[in-house]
């Protein structure tokens, strides 16, 4: 018998034929599901080289062992009236055909079905990318497009025999950058980070460096009853060389002249090509002005008795100049302010607010920080996206470099689903603001809204370098955690946290993860004893992940009735993703205007400069 007729006797090609078709079933399988899982080219490769190795094996194992019923036997074993090879290969005929069918079978769902709507995600994705990508790289381009135009104002050093005299010589220094900022064609670093290195023994090179600027301006300010002596130097960084400095001794009633004087030594010294006219400082009555300033500085301690006193001085201002729209815009300020920190009722605090704003706007309808109150108040006390967006549009417009705006802006972008354009816009902010905690943990949030754990748990530990106690920061980077399945390191994270509701919701969310029950239950009941009254979305965020949509949306019934503030932004949060299909879900978003069609609805447009 020739060597033919027993390999095909033995179904040798049989085999071979339903192991190739089985062979191909299997790596079009795993080509298609193991990227699923986030699977590197190798294992398939792998897969592969196993099931070449495996063909010339089972080759042999074909010729050397038949199948009987008894079982499997060496083929020199089987006389020939007892081999079965013939009806073995009508079972092997039919393999073939049932492996082939699936395999063409797969091979077409794979090709027009799945491979499609890959292509379709990939694209998407791509196009993404590429509009993140030019995005940043228009902010990255507004930044650099300055060159040598930057600029910091440092603080300037309070000369006056009396200490307490130190508010007037910040503010004087803060005026002064809040002009050269109102100069398109120049960079100024705002004031919290160049308020950073007040009291500090200044190294202009290394100061400049932390900044990203190319100039530096400092001085000094000696105040004394009517009297104003304001020195001023303007230093080029790179070489530590003063270009200008002058000695203005003056009454108060010419403080607005001295910074206008400045602001044009600067335009020219720089050797700065202007659009328009050098801008100028907005005159008042000087008393009126000098207890401004004392009240904004009282107003950033941020307590209660600050607050108080920051509003009897601005009391005291208007009472001297009542158009006075920087004073009505300080008072609508800390009304929002101390609305925020629990100091006033919601309903009193924010309609004070409001009231505040539209008085500065009837004064000076293009004031532009009343007008991003005015959003704010709006945004967060209404919930009401569309009717806010107006304001921030027509606020950046003005002053599209305020650190404030800028701020309140990213967070009404990302309130609109405007991831991209939210962290873009907030790098861009960040570069005015560089050594500001508030301005990494900002955009730490909009990368953990977007799902990129890893670079939000970065800005996150950037804003702790810069502020070690910065609140929020260890729960949501153990949120991120929580995100990467590192339930353990997330525990670990949440118990750094310094804010008893933050740690408390944390804890219990991490002890869910980790399977602890008992203990799981125990901080879920304190977290709603302590603040479900006062916070009933933190609630159902810990059952929407817990997987209990029926507790989740009684919960955020409850917050909706409390009218509790950022409730249009709670689609953002992942602790949903676990509801998402719930019918309830979309009417929730339909409830608190945040539902895709009504986002979309939304118009805001701006540009930076």
């Amino acid at each position: 018998m020739s060597l033919y007729s027993e390999l095909k006797r033995r179904n040798v090609f049989r085999v071979a034929i339903a192991y190739l078709a089985g062979a191909w079933l299997l790596t079009e399988v795993a080509e298609t599901l193991f990227p699923l899982f986030g699977f590197s080219e190798t294992p398939v490769r792998m897969v592969v080289t196993l099931l070449a190795i495996g063909f010339p094996l089972v080759l042999i194992s074909s010729w050397v062992f038949e199948i009987t019923p008894q079982g499997l036997k060496r083929e020199v074993e089987v006389t020939r009236e007892d081999s079965i090879t013939r009806f073995t290969g009508k079972k092997i005929d039919r393999m073939i055909i049932v492996l082939l069918t699936v395999a063409l079978g797969y091979f077409a769902f794979d090709k027009f079905i799945v491979s499609s709507r890959w292509e379709e995600s990939l694209e998407a994705q791509k196009e993404a990318e590429v509009a993140e990508a030019r995005q940043a790289g228009r902010t990255e381009a507004l930044v650099e497009s300055y060159g040598d135009k930057s600029i910091a104002v440092l603080p300037f050093v309070n000369m006056s025999s009396d200490v307490e005299q130190e508010y007037f010589s910040d503010g004087i220094s803060e005026e002064l950058l809040n002009l050269l900022a109102k100069i398109p064609e120049l960079r100024v670093t705002s004031r919290s980070s160049a308020f950073a290195f007040k009291g500090e023994k200044i190294d202009v090179p290394v100061v400049a460096e932390k900044l990203n600027v190319a100039h530096i301006l400092e001085g000094s300010v000696r105040k004394s009853g009517n009297q104003v002596r304001i020195t001023a130097q303007l230093i080029e960084a790179r070489s530590d060389t003063h270009l200008w400095s002058e000695t203005f001794d003056r009454t108060l009633d010419d403080i607005f002249a001295i910074q206008d004087e400045i602001a044009a030594t600067v335009v020219e010294q720089l050797k700065i090509t202007l659009l328009g006219d050098v801008p100028t400082a907005d005159e008042t009555n000087p008393e009126a002005y000098a207890l401004y300033l004392q009240a904004r500085h009282l107003a950033r301690l941020n307590s209660a008795e600050g607050f108080k006193q920051s509003n009897d001085l601005l009391e005291q201002a208007l009472a001297i100049e009542p158009d006075y729209a920087a004073a009505w815009s300080g008072l609508a300020t800390n009304y929002m302010n101390q609305t925020m920190n629990g100091l006033l009722p919601d309903e009193d605090g924010f309609t004070q607010a409001r009231l505040a704003a539209e008085k500065a706007l009837t004064i000076d309808p293009e004031h532009a920080e009343s007008l991003a109150t005015l959003g704010w108040v709006t945004y967060v006390h209404k919930n009401d996206v569309a009717r806010a967006a107006p304001y921030y549009e027509q606020a950046l417009k003005l002053d599209p470099a305020n650190s404030y705006i800028l701020r309140r802006a990213t967070t009404l972008l990302q309130s609109l689903d405007r991831r991209d354009e939210a962290i873009a816009l907030q790098k861009y902010a960040n570069a005015r603001d560089p050594v500001a905690a508030r301005g990494h943990a900002n955009l730490a949030y909009y990368y953990l809204h977007d799902g990129r754990w890893d670079e939000s748990i970065a800005s996150y530990q950037t804003a702790l370098k810069l502020s070690p106690d910065y609140i929020g920061a260890h729960y949501f980077i153990g949120v991120a955690l929580l995100y990467k399945d590192e339930a353990q390191a997330a525990l670990e994270a949440f118990a750094r946290e310094p804010d008893d509701e933050y740690r408390v919701k944390g804890t219990t969310l991490a002890l869910y993860e980790l399977g602890r029950q008992e203990e799981f239950r125990a901080k879920l009941d304190e977290l709603i004893e302590r603040w479900g009254d006062q916070w009933p979305s933190e609630v159902a965020h810990v059952y929407a992940y817990s997987g209990d949509a029926d507790a989740a949306f009684l919960w955020l019934d409850k917050a909706i009735e409390e009218n509790e503030d950022g409730l249009s932004e709670q689609f953002l949060l992942p602790f949903y993703q676990n509801i998402y299909t719930d019918p309830r879900w979309n009417e929730f978003l339909q409830r608190v205007g945040s539902s895709p069609e009504q986002l979309a609805a939304v118009e805001f447009e701006f540009s930076l400069r």
